[in-house]
């Protein structure tokens, strides 16, 4: 069984049991319950309690909960309006442009890449959040993803087809790369997704089929077909400075152990995408026909103006953006 197949039933609630005496440190999840993720950071939060004995406790505030912008993160967290949050790094380009231009989706182009890649995202991550007072607790790494167009009432295989309707994505570059394409695109949240494809603000959403059920897509969209791969920079847990540097020795390594768990389970990829095709068939069982993917030339495109797009940005972020860039492309052996 895949190790990011551990689901805690009894958990559901996001809130994990405490003692009396525990200290509680509040953790903002902006991801909705039904994810993988979110069932990993539960394991993580009763890992923190069995790592302190009962003294520490995690309590999560999943799905957006606590109604913190995940664009206002690098202001909230450092602030301490929250005790610890899941950061992702291409929601942060407003305040720090340069840490969410260290990947763009599309990037990289299979596992090998993104296990090169890793290592040196990591570290740029990391020493990015320093200097916004955030320390990295640790990171829960993103399965390899296959984004698909699933759309709602006609079959979209192609560019020419998708030109003629409205795009849902979640990232600013894929905007930009999309409307290089001549594709209206559109930032929709993952919590508008649904009711933004049923009442026909979009056309068709951009997503992985692994996650649609999270987002209801099966009863929202008739057709889907797979576009390109997503390799995307971990999630960081992160925690005010200020707030880290207070925290006795025995509290810092209970969460620092119960991290690099975390990250052991969750940087395994052999079965991604046996899990993207078996998602692929439970969605075409739920009433989504799965045509043939994007024409290789199609796809080849949209690869070539991603690469286009991930150089614009950097040079329009500026600062340590090129050569983070650079440092990134060197690791997959692009210089």
């Amino acid at each position: 069984m895949s190790v990011r197949r551990h689901l805690f039933a009894a958990a559901a609630a996001g809130l994990i049991a405490f003692s009396a005496n525990a200290k509680e440190l509040r953790f903002n999840n902006p991801l909705p319950e039904s994810r993988p993720e979110t069932q990993e950071l539960i394991q993580f939060a009763k890992d923190v309690e069995e790592n302190s004995n009962g003294e520490l406790s995690i309590r999560l505030f999943n799905g957006g909960s606590m109604t913190l912008e995940n664009a206002d993160l690098l202001r909230t967290l450092p602030k301490g309006v929250v005790d610890m949050s899941l950061l992702w790094a291409n929601y942060l380009g407003r305040d720090a442009p340069a840490l969410s231009a260290v990947l763009v989706q599309g990037s990289i182009g299979n596992v090998d890449e993104l296990t090169a890649a890793l290592p040196v995202v990591r570290d740029i991550f990391e020493s990015e959040f320093d200097e916004w007072g955030v320390k990295t607790v640790g990171n829960l790494a993103i399965p390899m993803l296959y984004a698909s167009v699933f759309c709602r009432d006609e079959p979209v295989r192609t560019l020419d087809d998708l030109r003629t309707k409205k795009l849902r994505v979640w990232t600013r570059d894929q905007v930009m790369t999309f409307t290089k394409l001549g594709v209206s695109a559109q930032i929709i949240n993952q919590d508008e997704m649904y009711i933004s494809m049923k009442t026909g603000v979009v056309d068709c959403a951009l997503y992985p089929a692994l996650y649609a059920h999270t987002a209801s897509l099966q009863e929202t969209a008739k057709y889907a077909a797979y576009l390109y791969p997503i390799a995307a920079g971990p999630y960081t847990l992160g925690m005010a400075t200020t707030k880290w540097n207070a925290l006795p020795e025995d509290e810092k390594a209970a969460l620092t152990q119960a991290a690099d768990a975390l990250w052991e389970r969750t940087n395994e990829y052999s079965s991604d995408y046996e899990r993207e095709l078996a998602a692929r068939e439970k969605l075409g069982q739920q009433g989504v026909t799965f045509l043939e993917d994007f024409p290789e030339e199609d796809r080849a495109l949209f690869l070539e103006t991603v690469s286009e797009t991930w150089k614009e940005i950097t040079e329009e972020a500026g600062g340590k953006a090129p050569e983070y860039r650079e440092r990134v492309l060197e690791a997959l052996g692009r210089e």
